[in-house]
């Protein structure tokens, strides 16, 4: 598996930056644009690294100050047809799929934690369908919910902040998932009034016998362990070039649809059914950060351990 990086140089850096790419095993092909960067002015370097090796290097780029006086940009290669590319691949220390690229994990969760629009769309619209699963005893639809859920890019950007220390990216998703959290079922408690205004439904609805859907309100022992597990799929999906949509369902699978039970207790004036969402809420919101902090913390401490494969630089770019 190979990182492209697209990388602007400054001039007086250059020709150690390239000294760095030339001699670092990892890297397959390189391409040097002299006076190929406008702003920031200077050389353009494109280079094709194997994933294993990008962290490394990209610690090495930060080093020289690559980072403030130009720019790095990355992004996946779907495919490489190179021996160069295998080669490169098998040089790297360990494998593509499970090195992580803490760089690309911390911008990607920044941008996670950001309140927009379309996350409160998201959030809210999978509340309203939890709600309507949770009146029909629907499972399908409690499934629906999962899958529109985005509130795991908030809490993985809230993992990745506190273990990288990043406070204002952890200030940001906190707000983003209360925020988020409080107009989703306030919005869905105003819908659920409007539906016991037209007689759809009354208060019975919570009271009735739900088997599908009736896990959301008794928490355990198992709302923590599910919580837990989720919490480790998702940071695995996230760090991992092996990610996959039913991630999102997982962990969705008592944080949406709490919500959802929430805003028709309000609608509806159960306080107890309310306790016990929030309950099953607030389990499943703390089991997945503690989860993804630990195992954040834990990949952290193994990547490091890692040897590599190229001499550290200093500052001024001599090895």
């Amino acid at each position: 598996m190979l990182l492209n990086l697209r990388i602007s140089v400054p001039a007086d850096r250059s020709g150690a930056v390239r000294d760095l790419l030339d001699g670092d095993p990892g890297v397959a092909h390189l391409a040097v644009l002299p006076g190929g960067s406008v702003r920031p002015a200077g050389d353009l370097f494109l280079v094709d690294v194997a994933r294993e090796s990008a962290d490394q290097l990209i610690d090495d780029l930060r080093e020289l100050h690559v980072d403030r006086d130009g720019g790095i940009a990355m992004e996946g290669v779907d495919a490489a047809v190179s021996r160069l590319a295998e080669e490169a691949e098998r040089r790297a220390p360990g494998d593509g799929s499970d090195a992580v690229v803490w760089e690309q994990v911390v911008r990607s969760t920044a941008t996670d934690a950001t309140l927009s629009v379309s996350y409160l769309a998201f959030l809210t619209i999978a509340t309203l369908l939890a709600a309507v699963a949770i009146i029909n005893d629907s499972a399908p639809l409690v499934i629906g919910a999962m899958v529109l859920g985005p509130e795991f890019g908030p809490l993985a950007a809230l993992a990745v902040a506190l273990v990288h220390r990043r406070r204002s990216v952890g200030r940001q998703a906190l707000v983003t998932l209360a925020v988020g959290f409080a107009v989703a079922i306030a919005l869905t408690s105003l819908a659920a009034l409007a539906g016991r205004w037209l007689g759809w439904y009354g208060t019975d609805v919570l009271l009735a016998d739900r088997p599908s859907t009736g896990f959301i309100t008794q928490p355990d022992r198992w709302s923590l362990l599910v919580a837990v597990l989720a919490g480790v799929a998702g940071v695995l999906s996230l760090t991992s070039a092996r990610s996959s949509a039913l991630v999102g369902v997982f962990i969705s699978v008592t944080t949406v649809p709490a919500a959802g039970e929430m805003s028709l207790a309000l609608a509806l004036g159960s306080g107890t059914t309310f306790r016990e969402a929030a309950t099953q809420l607030g389990v499943n919101l703390v089991g997945i950060l503690a989860a993804a902090v630990l195992t954040l913390a834990l990949q952290r401490a193994v990547w490091h351990r890692v040897p590599r494969i190229t001499p550290r630089v200093d500052r001024v770019g001599r090895p």
